[in-house]
């Protein structure tokens, strides 16, 4: 596991995920920090900034600037590789990988090179200490890139995750992923494992906007994101990326729930 070791940060730290090629929400997420007074140098991303939207090179090139530190994401993975497919794990011919088939192509040939070789040296995880916690931040699971854990998931599952990720990077505190999608906090065994969420997609809640946290005084605060979704939804209609996730972004309801663990899909009608 490749790890980036940031030492000590002092004071608030931002925390976000999922960027997804959506740059209205990337540019709103740069401008709300700003405003909260955190620069760069303390944001921190859990990955995928590339996928679903129109905005690809637009979107690296703005993390890279204003972003901060960016762990690596399945997305990043793959698309470094220019492998076929985002690497999600979705089961084959389940709506989640037909969909993925319609932007994934899209996001792979609008990232350019440069942008392919910055993801190929971003790390597996970040640590650092925060006002006496040693935290860790990473994508899905350190067992696997593209794990979901999701607020539902069994402690043991989390608990799991936890010591293969302390293994490589010794006792920690509290855990920052990304992935699902969602933006949850766990305590278990004395350590706080928080999804950031992710500011690219709503969190299929029926609303247009997004989700990120803040790290302050000992506390996880999650944030709405509100921005101009609808400008980047006809983003995605213009680059012909219409199979679902454009009509997301404005009904804040995902495409397709399959990927969702059975007790937390909506019941059949």
């Amino acid at each position: 596991m490749r790890i980036t070791d940031l030492g000590e940060i002092t004071g608030s730290v931002l925390v976000y995920g999922g960027p997804y090629s959506n740059l209205q929400a990337t540019s709103a997420l740069m401008e709300r920090a700003d405003g909260l007074g955190i620069p760069p140098g303390r944001r921190i991303c859990t990955g995928d900034v590339v996928a679903y939207g129109a905005g690809a090179a637009a979107t690296v090139a703005l993390v890279r600037a204003r972003g901060g530190a960016v762990v690596a994401g399945n997305c990043e993975r793959q698309l470094a590789e220019g492998a076929p497919d985002c690497g999600c794990g979705f089961d084959a011919g389940s709506a989640c990988d037909l969909l993925s088939r319609g932007w994934y192509p899209h996001a792979l040939a609008q990232t350019p090179a440069d942008s392919r070789a910055w993801m190929a040296d971003l790390p597996d995880a970040i640590v650092f200490y925060h006002e006496g916690r040693r935290i860790a931040v990473l994508h899905g699971g350190a067992t696997d890139i593209a794990r979901f854990l999701w607020p539902s998931t069994p402690d043991e599952g989390f608990r799991h995750e936890r010591r293969v990720l302390e293994a490589e990077t010794g006792p920690l505190d509290t855990i920052v992923a990304g992935h699902c999608g969602l933006a949850f906090r766990r305590r278990f065994d004395g350590l706080d494992w928080i999804n950031a969420g992710v500011i690219g997609l709503p969190p299929h809640d029926g609303r247009a906007a997004t989700r990120f946290a803040t790290l302050d005084k000992g506390r996880v605060l999650f944030h709405r994101l509100e921005y101009d979704a609808q400008a980047a939804r006809q983003a995605m209609e213009a680059a012909g990326l219409t199979q679902g996730y454009h009509a997301t972004l404005t009904d804040g309801s995902w495409p397709s729930t399959d990927i969702l663990p059975a007790e937390m899909r909506p019941p059949l009608s």
